[in-house]
């Protein structure tokens, strides 16, 4: 019997020397011992388990900061809106001609400043009207006055009724009368005549000009002339929580009251140092807030009205308190914590319990003790156990007053 004949047992044949060469080249290729694991990293042994931060003879290199001790200042922050103390829209009280104006866009005016005048003749002719009718009644009451002296001692002896000498006395206070409301009018036209000055009420500074010399001004106009501001002082009116409300009352009855800073949208840069004024007389019960107003000096007119800031109060201060810097603290699955660099400048993960934040410090209620060094940068790498080197860059830490 034939098992293989022709070309198909060539072919069996090639494909299991095929098999064999192979065979031979895979065992020359295994290393001494016949494992086949992965190559250690360089500088390390064979098998040995890899080390954080680089293996044996090397460290990661971290930055670090000291535990410190000291009276830790609780801020809050309520975005708040620049409101003036005193917004003037200038109306005129009479209608007439504006005529002049003293004043520039944009100037900084004091109390009692000429700002514009009105054309005071039609206020003018008006007076001496009144004048001439006060000084022709004024003529008949005194003519009066000397007809009743006469009536008052001919009716003594006989010579007039009694009926005359009460129709004089009637007649003399009829003209009284007519003085005393002459003398109204008289006034009433001085006072037209004091209103076609237009004088400021207040020191500020004034706006865009919304009436040009040569138009008609009404007393019923809506729009104004020119909008004043006092810009000097200033306030801030933000909300804060109700939960804030003890201490904040408590605040307001302390000798300074409490400290208020003005900052800029950012965060980044402070643009004035106040004071709390008042707190609002009732909580918004849709949102749970209170409104308080702060008042800055604003010497160098770093508020503007209408301006949009965060409003940072402090509301009371913790004494002798734990502090590190914020980029210490992490954060985990069971809390915050901190590395913690100890003895061989190995690593110890430290749960922390966490206070208030004031800028970049953190005050630690418990977890840590004054003089550790904790980690702020770096601890992507970090482990328990973990040997560090400290960075020699500066760690140090900015602080907000």
């Amino acid at each position: 019997m034939k098992f293989f004949s022709g070309r198909p047992a060539r072919k069996g044949l090639l494909l299991l020397l095929a098999l064999a060469v192979g065979g031979l080249l895979y065992r020359q290729l295994q290393p001494p011992g016949g494992t086949t694991g992965t190559a250690s990293p360089p500088g390390s042994r064979a098998g040995a388990t890899p080390t954080h931060g680089g293996g044996p003879g090397r460290s990661a290199p971290v930055s670090i900061a000291t535990v410190k001790t000291t009276d830790f200042p609780v801020w809050m922050t309520g975005l708040g809106t620049v409101t003036p103390v005193y917004t003037v829209t200038l109306h005129s009280r009479v209608d007439g001609e504006m005529m002049k104006v003293h004043y520039t866009e944009g100037q900084k005016v004091k109390a009692g400043d000429l700002l514009a005048e009105l054309d005071p003749r039609p206020f003018q002719v008006q007076l001496e009207q009144a004048q001439g009718q006060l000084a022709h009644d004024q003529a008949l009451l005194d003519n009066a006055r000397l007809d009743l002296k006469r009536y008052q001692v001919l009716v003594t002896t006989g010579a007039v009724p009694q009926q005359q000498l009460d129709t004089q006395v009637a007649l003399v206070a009829q003209y009284q009368a007519s003085v005393l409301s002459d003398q109204g009018q008289v006034d009433n036209a001085r006072l037209q005549l004091v209103y076609c000055r237009i004088i400021a009420p207040v020191s500020g500074r004034l706006g865009l000009r919304l009436v040009d010399p040569g138009n008609i001004v009404h007393a019923a106009d809506t729009t104004g002339m020119v909008v004043l501001t006092q810009l000097s002082p200033i306030t801030v009116i933000f909300p804060l929580p109700q939960d804030a409300l003890p201490d904040l009352l408590a605040g307001l009855k302390t000798p300074g009251g409490l400290l208020v800073e003005a900052w800029d949208r950012s965060n980044t840069q402070r643009l004035a140092l106040g004071h709390l004024m008042t707190i609002d007389n009732q909580v918004d019960v849709t949102t749970g807030m209170v409104k308080l107003r702060a008042e800055f000096p604003n010497k160098d007119e770093q508020l503007f009205p209408n301006q949009f800031v965060n409003a940072r109060i402090r509301v009371h201060t913790l004494p002798n308190t734990l502090w590190i810097p914020a980029a210490a603290v992490q954060q985990g699955n069971q809390g915050p914590y901190a590395y913690v660099v100890g003895a061989g400048q190995r690593v110890s993960v430290h749960a922390l319990k966490v206070g208030p934040r004031d800028g970049d410090r953190v005050a630690i209620l418990s977890g840590l003790e004054a003089g550790q060094q904790v980690v702020t940068d770096g601890v992507d790498n970090l482990r328990e156990g973990v040997t560090v080197s400290v960075s020699p860059r500066d760690n140090g830490v900015s602080t907000q007053p």
